[in-house]
């Protein structure tokens, strides 16, 4: 029998992907519509609600609460288990790292607070969860996030822009391989238990490792230079997304990485793409820009973008 999965956020980065998964996998796929559809009817039969909304983050204390009320309760309704992307926010500077399903979350930022009572919630709520958590993205198109925002802001002058340290290892996600992940999970929906944590290892790299893979992807030299904060600290005033940038700044200087057996237990079939060919279609739009001379992508703190849908 034919699988239903409604996706919520279906634009934004992770719903999209999310999207193109459950189809290439032969499920029927229905995508919300927020200013036309009503969630209590849209779930109505579905399987799978993939809860990809997700506010800017200045909103994240007073509509997250509210948003994923409403998933809630139409899962409730209709029978349907929430797969929840999940984030790294939840893990203090102290954790022990690798960061798996049973690292303690404790003392995280603000925003690190929300995503946990967020979590609580969905624990709490009788609704069978599967929370998915990754690291940072790697998208094969430019959205908006740290990867192409920041990192390959200045790729064509031969230079990685990175936000920290660029000797510790940092956690990342191929959106493509993270959907493909969740849709196995999803395929497991009986035989999982009502809440259910799994994390997604991806790629573990430092910023020169990072910059070494992509010279070789692109093959000319690129070299990490580290991005400088002032910018972001001159806007914080006036500019609730450098607040909040800045808040998680601690996860660009802490060397980090993510390990799971659960993933693999659940989902044997799964395989993650080769970095450097992830890198190859992440890139793709960079190396045309550098061929054809464009300018370079505008500097990541003259771009006030609040978007950060998953």
């Amino acid at each position: 029998m034919q699988k239903t999965v409604l996706v919520l956020g279906a634009n934004g980065r992770f719903g999209r992907h999310a999207t193109e998964a459950f189809w290439n996998a032969g499920w029927t796929v229905r995508l919300f519509d927020r200013g036309r559809d009503d969630l209590m009817a849209a779930a109505r039969g579905a399987d799978i609600i993939v809860a990809a909304w997700n506010p800017p983050y200045h909103h994240w204390k007073t509509q997250l609460p509210r948003l994923h009320a409403q998933v809630q309760a139409a899962a409730r309704v209709s029978g349907s288990a929430v797969l929840l992307p999940g984030n790294v926010y939840v893990y203090g500077r102290d954790a022990t790292t690798p960061w798996t399903e049973a690292t303690r979350h404790a003392e995280p930022t603000p925003l690190g607070r929300a995503r946990q009572d967020l979590e609580k919630s969905y624990r709490e709520s009788g609704v069978q969860t599967i929370l998915l958590r990754a690291g940072d993205f790697i998208d094969t198109e430019p959205t908006g996030g740290w990867f192409d925002r920041v990192l390959m802001s200045r790729i064509d002058r031969g230079q990685l822009l990175y936000p920290g340290n660029t000797r510790a290892l940092h956690s990342w996600a191929f959106l493509p391989d993270l959907a493909r992940a969740a849709e196995h999970l999803a395929r497991e929906k009986p035989s999982l238990g009502p809440f259910e944590e799994v994390v997604f290892p991806g790629y573990t790299l430092t910023g020169e490792q990072l910059a070494e893979c992509l010279s070789r992807v692109s093959r000319r030299a690129i070299t990490a230079r580290r991005m400088p904060w002032l910018p972001l600290r001159l806007a914080a005033p006036v500019w609730p997304m450098a607040r909040a940038l800045l808040e998680l700044r601690y996860l660009w200087e802490t060397p980090h990485s993510l390990h799971s057996d659960r993933l693999q237990d659940l989902c044997p079939t799964y395989r993650d793409t080769d970095i450097e060919d992830a890198l190859g279609q992440a890139g793709a739009r960079w190396r045309v820009r550098t061929r054809q001379n464009r300018c370079a992508v505008p500097c990541y703190f003259t771009r006030r973008s609040t978007q950060t849908s998953l």
